[in-house]
């Protein structure tokens, strides 16, 4: 009897047979689709959508106002109500079409704004990555000598220089002072100002 009991009952782990349709399933590529929708919504926000719908409109009533009687197909006297059934005809159609632009409108936007918010994290890092070098040149570049201070230093031992040869000089002509005046004259003299012309 447990046998018979499993094999009618069903349970949710069996899966449900499939009905036939009468009809195909319709499946448009929705690329295509979207694309025709919004050309076609592009086209309703333009001023020569308004001029055609106008110059419709007015044709339609002209000639259900004027024409002979057998050929009108539309009539006044009930207040054009084929008329008013087509322009909402075309209102209900616009409408969701309008709808499906701006939805892939809005999908857009929001991939551009993720490429735009991942675009400035990348500036981001790079920038602080040029932070970080500059600072870390900036921090090798005050180890580096600069022209002016290899001057400067060059400069004070020059005249460290002079001064210890100025010292000699005027050591030499001490002693020869001490040994004679003929000698003396014999002597070049040293210009005390040489640091001044470097």
């Amino acid at each position: 009897m447990a046998e018979r009991i499993r094999t009618t009952a069903t349970g949710l782990d069996t899966p449900r047979e499939s009905r036939k349709r009468w009809l195909p399933r319709l499946r448009p590529n929705p690329d295509r689709f979207g694309s025709a929708t919004e050309n076609f919504a592009r086209f309703m926000g333009t001023p020569q959508f308004l001029f055609y719908m106008t110059v419709f409109v007015a044709l339609w009533l002209a000639w259900n106002s004027w024409a002979p009687g057998g050929l009108r197909f539309d009539s006044a006297a009930i207040g054009f109500t084929l008329l008013t059934l087509m322009l909402s005809l075309q209102a209900s159609y616009a409408a969701p079409l309008l709808l499906l632009a701006q939805n892939r409108q809005d999908d857009r936007d929001r991939v551009s704004l993720r490429q735009d918010r991942q675009r400035a994290e990348r500036n981001l890092s790079d920038t602080e990555y040029l932070t970080r070098e500059i600072a870390e040149l900036r921090i090798a570049i005050r180890e580096v000598a600069t022209r002016d201070y290899v001057r400067s230093e060059l400069r004070s031992v020059l005249e460290e220089i002079l001064e210890t040869a100025e010292d000699k000089d005027t050591a030499l002509h001490k002693k020869s002072r001490r040994k004679g005046g003929d000698q003396t004259a014999s002597l070049p003299k040293l210009q005390p100002n040489r640091s001044d012309r470097l």
